[in-house]
């Protein structure tokens, strides 16, 4: 769903669940000439578990992991992509007890 919002707002879409020798990248693209790195988490409304609001998940040992597999993409794919910056995006979905998505959260630059 994160990945074709991002598509339709005009982004284009270079990987989704890319994976490295380290982990996994939620989705990697460029917005414009921008290499944008995004992290989606997803979280059901009035759920006592987890933080208020699923993006509260990215905290900083997320953001430190999503650098390391960042870096590790990129000398991975070495001269794959052009950018002109890198960015990291995070994106929060919640969702409702019958599945359907009720809200959404999309912070640029979000660390």
């Amino acid at each position: 769903m994160a990945a074709a919002r991002l598509a339709a707002a005009g982004w284009e879409l270079v990987e989704r669940n890319a994976r490295t020798r380290y982990g996994e990248l939620d989705i990697v693209a460029l917005d414009g000439r921008d290499l944008v790195f995004v992290e989606v988490k997803a979280g059901r409304r009035g759920s006592r578990l987890g933080p208020e609001r699923p993006i509260l998940a990215v905290d900083a040992n997320k953001q430190h992991r999503v650098r390391r597999l960042a870096i590790a993409w990129m000398a991975e794919r070495r001269g794959a992509v052009r950018y002109a910056q890198v960015r990291f995006d995070a994106i929060g979905v919640t969702f409702d007890r019958g599945g359907r998505a009720v809200g959404w959260e999309h912070l640029r630059a979000a660390f």
